[in-house]
């Protein structure tokens, strides 16, 4: 994932074409779907409460209530909504400028990875995610980027060739520049969801700026994973999280 193309694939090399419509639609019990709402950017959703960002440990589980208040309508657990509310948090403060919003790197996430759980990976209380999720090898096939190995296969376990890693699907090379610890244990970890939403965050607002605008926006995301699909299926999401429902 960099300002380049390498930001490859959909997760794995899949493809996902979900379009949510703006309608209110019936639902198989008679009540009226949440209508999700069209635009960029996609909305904020539920607001942040004020913690401390600096606290020791694992920071984000000041969250907890936040977090549960949503996990069933949204489908997302509590330690990844966790993870999202934080990254956004500290990036409110450091980065006022920025905007991101939670529901932009939940979007991301489930796009990515289901937040941390595709074929059958688990989020643990601390954050880590297990087992560790690698993409296709970027070998230069239909439809990937080509990407020579830059770690030995130390992170990503391929000495060959990159494969975006973890929750948020990053490629080696880029964690080396922008990874960061966000659960206090010392360690930048991709395979961890706190640590990678925070890094999320952080490359998203240096490559868009202003995310609370439609330009900034589109240009995150687009320096994120080069598609158009791919950012109006993270869009859908986002969206979708933010009036409080599924996708």
């Amino acid at each position: 994932m960099d300002a380049v193309t390498t930001r490859r694939r959909r997760l794995l090399g899949c493809v996902v074409g979900t379009v949510l419509g703006a309608a209110i639609l019936a639902g198989c019990a008679g009540e009226p779907k949440i209508a999700i709402p069209q635009g960029i950017p996609p909305g904020p959703g539920a607001p942040v409460p004020p913690i401390d960002i600096d606290a020791p440990g694992r920071t984000a589980d000041q969250l907890r209530d936040w977090a549960a208040d949503q996990t069933d309508a949204l489908g997302i657990s509590v330690t990844a909504l966790e993870a999202y509310g934080y990254a956004a948090a500290v990036m409110a403060q450091s980065r006022p400028e920025c905007g991101i919003g939670w529901t932009t790197l939940a979007g991301i996430a489930s796009v990515e990875s289901r937040h941390g759980t595709y074929r059958g990976s688990s989020v643990a209380p601390t954050g880590d995610v297990s087992p560790q999720i690698r993409g296709i090898p970027l070998d230069g096939g239909p439809g990937v980027a080509e990407i020579p190995d830059t770690d030995g296969g130390a992170m990503d376990g391929d000495p060959v060739h990159d494969r975006a890693m973890g929750p948020l699907q990053f490629i080696p090379e880029t964690w080396k520049r922008w990874g960061v610890d966000a659960n206090g244990d010392g360690v930048a970890n991709p395979d961890n969801i706190d640590d990678a939403a925070l890094t999320a965050a952080r490359y998203l607002c240096a490559r868009g700026g202003d995310l609370t605008s439609e330009e900034g926006w589109r240009r995150s995301l687009m320096a994120y994973n080069l598609s158009g699909e791919y950012l109006a299926d993270v869009r859908d999401r986002a969206a979708a999280y933010s009036v409080g429902t599924r996708p």
